[in-house]
């Protein structure tokens, strides 16, 4: 008897096939859908196309489904994708902030476009390879880390709605990965245990995004060039190639303060102007978050303490949250570094994912 009518989100990857494999053998009733987001030819690079939108990986999501017996089908989404996620991504550049294409395609594009077709289709839920879990806990749909804590995404997925999370399925978060390889091999998908996996921007797979920039605002490279670095105590120090083509963070710049590595440690756009300085000058022990989309609470009093993760890698730092004008004032316990405005900011109650946002510049 099925368990109810299941909307796969497949990539044709490891973790969305045997995400849709193990709904099958559960005994749901399973359609899969692969979205085209990006027809990377047309942005002029210069590497073949890979990833989620490439050919090959269409086929592989394809044929996994007519092993199965259970339908698949391609949604082509590149229109709303590229007017909402590059120009985004291009935009937060020249403002001087590092943006988060990825979270802000699952909040904005993935799972509204998923739960349109499933409502479409008749689909009570749906479902992606992510390596989190979800459950309720009164009346919240509450996201927390995958049991597979070196390959956990529950950071990419703090602005996916309750609506959405309420009918979200996340199969590979209760497993770790080296046994849904191991799963893959013992079902005869020796080869896609075998496949790489990307972890390039879909839009950018040879992850030149400086390249991409270039291309995709004409003139950009010559309204920039030729900006100051200045270390921290206003001294040039040297010539860039355009403040859009640092982040936060980022070294081997060209220049030097002496004996330290030197860093990227600020942007000022409206200058063209890079700062730099040494990995202590990285290190912040305060920061704002914006855009705040709330999980495991409906809001977080003042004074809570909070585990806050900067960027995907981050093992996260304890901090004290307080609320200030709709935004997040965060203050780390201990100085973090390279915290970059334009990433995303998620909070930790736990494993639980209580709250994330966008970090803002001070």
């Amino acid at each position: 008897m099925s368990k109810g009518k299941v909307l796969m989100a497949m990539s044709g990857g490891i973790d969305s096939t045997m995400a849709s494999l193990l709904l099958h053998e559960e005994g749901y009733e399973v359609i899969g859908l692969t979205m085209k987001t990006w027809d990377y030819a047309s942005a002029g690079g210069s590497k073949k196309e890979t990833g989620c939108c490439s050919l090959d990986s269409i086929n592989d999501a394809r044929q996994l489904a007519v092993d199965c017996g259970f339908p698949h089908t391609i949604l082509d989404i590149r229109d709303e994708f590229g007017d909402y996620i590059i120009d985004n991504f291009v935009n937060e550049y020249i403002a001087g902030r590092t943006p988060n294409p990825c979270v802000l395609c699952n909040t904005h594009i993935k799972w509204e476009a998923l739960l349109k077709r499933a409502d479409m289709l008749g689909c009570e839920y749906i479902a992606t390879g992510h390596y989190a879990q979800i459950r309720k806990l009164n009346d919240r749909y509450v996201v927390s880390k995958g049991l597979d804590e070196s390959k956990d995404q529950s950071y990419v997925l703090w602005g996916v709605t309750q609506e959405c999370l309420k009918r979200t399925i996340f199969p590979m978060g209760k497993f770790h990965k080296k046994d849904i390889k191991q799963m893959a091999i013992d079902r005869g998908y020796v080869q896609l245990a075998q496949k790489s996996e990307s972890y390039e921007i879909c839009f950018i797979p040879d992850n030149d995004y400086r390249g991409f920039l270039k291309r995709r605002v004409k003139g950009l490279e010559e309204k920039v060039k030729g900006g100051d670095f200045v270390s921290i105590d206003g001294q040039v120090v040297g010539k860039h190639d355009g403040y859009p083509f640092y982040t936060i963070g980022q070294r081997k710049l060209g220049v030097s303060l002496g004996s330290e590595p030197t860093y990227v440690v600020g942007i000022k756009e409206k200058e063209n102007i890079v700062v730099v300085g040494t990995k202590e000058d990285l290190k912040k022990q305060e920061m704002f978050v914006k855009n705040i989309n709330y999980v495991k609470y409906s809001k977080i009093e003042d004074g809570t303490q909070l585990l806050a993760k900067v960027r995907y890698k981050h093992s996260g730092e304890m901090a004290t949250i307080y609320n200030e004008e709709g935004n997040l004032k965060v203050l780390f316990h201990n100085k973090v570094h390279g915290i970059a405005p334009g990433q995303s900011a998620a909070f930790y109650d736990g494993e639980d994912l209580v709250a994330g946002g966008f970090i803002m510049k001070n």
